[in-house]
């Protein structure tokens, strides 16, 4: 989460401001923060996960979306824009803004010095919430580890690490990633 100032708004009056805002905002209770800017490494991080989930699902009923996609957390209050989005099936939107996804089935986070706490506790927290969100993935920008959180039929979560050379499983999904193919051309 940015330091950057905050103010007070509506959900509303934030909706309408950040469809002509030049910088993303993330948005809970009242306050809006400027988004974190992503580092050509982290740049590089989401697009080879964008591609690759994208033409594993290529012609399913789901697909990945970049991170200009805002997901709101009805549960919570929490909007945010993920760094991957992965919709399964038809999308709900927001009733005050239907460019706002409720119902993500997956969202990948890269992770940050500035944003990585955040993305790891309270973030994380708050998409545990989505009763749609069925994996939570961080991906480490600075070594080759990539956590997949997996809610169970039971609605537990549980955790599995990825290292080295592995293939990352996601049974949501239904495909496999390479560590190779996530972290290709990145230092």
């Amino acid at each position: 989460m940015s330091t950057a100032q905050r103010e007070t708004l509506t959900e509303a009056e934030y909706l309408a401001r950040e469809r002509h805002a030049d910088e993303k905002h993330e948005f809970l209770a009242g306050e809006a923060w400027a988004m974190a800017g992503g580092s050509v490494e982290h740049n590089r991080l989401a697009t080879n996960i964008l591609v690759a989930l994208g033409r594993r699902l290529a012609g399913g009923p789901c697909y990945p979306l970049n991170s200009d996609q805002r997901v709101a957390i009805g549960e919570t209050g929490l909007y945010t824009c993920p760094d991957v989005t992965v919709l399964c099936g038809d999308s709900e939107r927001h009733p005050l803004d239907d460019t706002v996804l409720t119902n993500p089935s997956l969202v990948v986070e890269v992770l940050s010095e500035a944003t990585e706490a955040y993305d790891r506790g309270a973030k994380a927290q708050h998409y545990r919430q989505r009763a749609s969100l069925r994996s939570y993935v961080l991906v480490a920008q600075d070594r080759r580890h990539v956590e997949v959180y997996q809610r169970g039929a039971d609605g537990a979560w549980s955790l599995r690490e990825y290292v080295g050379d592995a293939v990352i499983a996601l049974p949501t999904l239904g495909i496999e990633v390479p560590l190779d193919e996530v972290y290709a051309g990145v230092r």
